[in-house]
């Protein structure tokens, strides 16, 4: 084996979620990350639906070439299947291009520091030397990671232009790539698949050529190309998070902080004391990536955002009994983040349309906040993902409720809605049980307050009647909402039952 220089040092990762967990005292669930430049969330299309046939032959190589991918990113990135070059993540690709141009004796130009250590552990693993004389390669970062900045492109070629965040600058040097220039993008960051790892680059014809031939012959898994085919046929808008960026920045800038201007889904934060700030995050179970004079915060969404805010000595958010769960099953996959004590911040999204503006409403009437997303198997129809929507609103809300003492436990409510009138009552006691007569249902109204009921351990009785299905359903959902608030109300520290138990 050949021995590496002294100065070599691996790629280091942070700790792991389960031991912050154990650092912060917390459970896994609750930890957040700031340091990994990803989504919060997986995308909708990142579900078992869609690798449900990969899975069935997972017996199998991969073959043919990974087609319907390369097609797909060609399309995307407005090339040709010839110009793609497929990787295990961008970083895969780095360490192929290193290895393909470069050798003992050679020099790679790397982009001034702070940039992303994997150039440099690159170029040292060929038995190159960074430098910038005499290059056979230079490698460029554009946004830069860790900064977030947009620099101009070295003149030098061949170049390597790594554009892991190019989704959130919108630049990009492909027109560049008949130049001798290779682009290098990923999965990883807006597509939310980091954990499937792919990567691709685009170079000329010949080019990519000499790097297929130079790569792995299954360089990705089946499972990992079904699901970038599927995230590639949805693709993700940014705005969202370029627009949540620059609420974060502001809301840094407030606390004293002064984050540079970033291109990318992150903010570089200089600081005198980055360890101790991120030690001190790390402790809550916030992790954030440090670097000697400054710290990097990943651009989550505004629930996780507000809590590294508060966190870094912002405004309190009011979270009181909160909880976040996630419920995975072979046909679908939710996440939810539920507040009882809340201020009806309501976001639903599992693509089951009135069925999730219908837990909206129930989320919405109750006073909690309530963020549930993901997806299910809706090409087979809207029984499965409503179904289990349902079923993980209600998981969550007996995990936030805990041993359930000190809540008033009853609570009733009647609702008109147009032609429509609903009355119900909830119990909280501990029994799952429902009663349930909707004159008109559009489909699984009904079904998902029985899958609420179970879920939540709760009691459930509703009546509705109108002329209107979805009005019907609609009131139903808003005064089994009303009634929840009432129940999940603090109404002194005991038990609520004369059993002592619940």
């Amino acid at each position: 084996m050949r021995t590496l220089t002294a100065a070599f040092r691996p790629y280091k990762w942070a700790l792991p979620t389960d031991e912050v967990a154990r650092l912060a005292g917390i459970d896994p669930s609750q930890v957040l990350r700031f340091d990994q430049n990803t989504p919060p969330l997986p995308l909708a299309s990142t579900r078992p639906a869609a690798v449900a046939g990969a899975l069935a032959r997972v017996n199998n190589y991969p073959a043919g070439g990974y087609r319907s991918l390369r097609r797909a990113i060609a399309d995307y990135a407005g090339v040709e299947p010839a110009n793609v070059v497929l990787g295990s993540g961008a970083d895969d690709l780095i360490l192929l291009c290193a290895r393909a141009y470069a050798g003992p004796g050679d020099t790679v130009a790397i982009p001034e520091g702070p940039t992303y250590p994997l150039f440099r552990i690159a170029t040292e693993l060929t038995g190159a030397e960074v430098g910038d004389e005499d290059t056979v390669l230079t490698f460029a970062c554009r946004p830069n990671n860790p900064t977030g900045t947009l620099g101009p492109l070295p003149d030098a070629r061949p170049l390597v232009v790594d554009e892991a965040y190019f989704e959130f600058s919108g630049e990009t040097a492909v027109e560049l790539i008949e130049d001798d220039v290779i682009v290098l993008r990923t999965f990883s960051k807006l597509f939310g698949l980091a954990g499937a790892r792919v990567g691709y680059a685009l170079a000329a014809t010949d080019v990519a050529a000499e790097l297929n031939a130079r790569q792995a012959p299954a360089p990705i898994s089946s499972v990992s190309a079904a699901l970038a085919v599927a995230a590639l046929a949805a693709r993700p808008d940014p705005a969202p998070v370029l627009a949540e960026r620059e609420r974060l920045a502001d809301a840094l800038r407030a606390l004293g902080f002064a984050p540079l201007e970033s291109h990318a889904n992150f903010l570089y934060v200089p600081t005198d004391d980055a360890d101790a700030v991120a030690d001190a995050l790390l402790r809550k179970g916030i992790v954030v990536r440090s670097f000697p004079d400054a710290f990097r915060v990943s651009v989550l969404d505004r629930e996780d955002d507000d809590r590294l805010l508060e966190a870094l000595g912002g405004p309190t958010v009011t979270r009181g009994r909160s909880v976040r769960t996630v419920r995975a099953t072979a046909e679908t996959r939710f996440a939810t983040r539920l507040a009882l004590d809340g201020a009806r911040r309501v976001r639903v999204s599992t693509g089951a349309g009135i069925y999730d503006h219908f837990l909206e409403q129930l989320a919405f009437h109750a006073g909690f906040d309530l963020v549930l997303e993901g997806a299910g198997d809706l090409e087979t129809g809207d029984h499965h993902t409503a179904e289990d929507a349902a079923l993980a609103l209600g998981e969550a809300l007996d995990a936030a409720l805990g041993d359930r003492a000190g809540i008033a436990r009853y609570g009733n409510a009647v609702v008109p809605m147009d032609d429509a009138q609903a009355s119900a009552a909830v119990d909280l006691g501990g029994r799952p049980f429902a009663e349930l007569k909707l004159e008109l249902d559009p489909g699984m109204a009904a079904h998902m307050l029985q899958s609420l009921a179970q879920a939540a351990r709760a009691n459930i009785h509703v009546e509705s009647t109108g002329r209107d299905p979805h009005h019907v359903a609609e009131a139903a959902f808003k005064a089994v909402g009303r009634a929840l608030g009432a129940a999940v109300g603090r109404a002194g520290a005991g038990v609520p039952s004369t059993k002592g138990r619940l």
